[in-house]
């Protein structure tokens, strides 16, 4: 089995897939609550808890990289480092727990070999959750009282698409 990461110091989802990319489950660990995770370490524990209790035979680990480059007006030297350093942990927690090296794959190399292409001018995430409501019958959003994907919803998405990619990884490493 598979698992993909969408990897966060709020939201991290996770999801595991078969080798042919069938989904067996999705879900996130939040961790924004300030009084329960007071630091970074609180989070990476908690994150390191929750994948110790995941139930599954993971052959295989892909996960989104940290933001590579500066994002104009969005991301932070300090948020960039601090992505960094949640995803190089958890990256060790899931060696640790599985004893398999994940493997990396940008959200944009994920979306195209899960056959998801991005229009310019709406924004990808909500491009992606319309792709996987069309195409995935177990994928599901909750929505806000105001109509609004809850938050989570996207880290569950980027981590099924994760998760897909990598089985369509796989499956070309096999034919070659």
């Amino acid at each position: 089995m598979i698992l993909g990461l969408d990897i966060s110091t709020s939201i991290t989802g996770y999801s595991v897939v078969d080798f042919d990319g069938k989904v067996i489950t999705i879900g996130h660990w939040d961790t924004r609550n300030k009084n329960k995770f007071t630091d970074f370490y609180d989070k990476a524990q908690f994150i390191k808890n929750k994948l110790s209790e995941l139930d599954y035979p993971i052959d295989h680990i892909f996960i989104e990289p940290a933001l590579n480059m500066f994002m104009m007006g969005r991301s932070s030297s300090h948020t960039i480092s601090t992505l960094t350093k949640i995803n190089g942990i958890v990256s060790w927690f899931c060696y640790e727990e599985f004893g398999i090296k994940p493997e990396y794959i940008p959200a944009i190399s994920a979306r195209k070999k899960c056959g998801i292409s991005i229009k310019k001018g709406v924004k990808a995430k909500e491009q992606v959750l319309s792709f996987l409501l069309d195409n995935e019958s177990v994928f599901s959003v909750e929505y806000t009282r105001t109509g609004k994907p809850k938050p989570y919803c996207y880290d569950e998405a980027d981590s099924l698409v994760i998760a897909k990619a990598g089985a369509v990884c796989l499956k070309e490493k096999e034919k070659s």
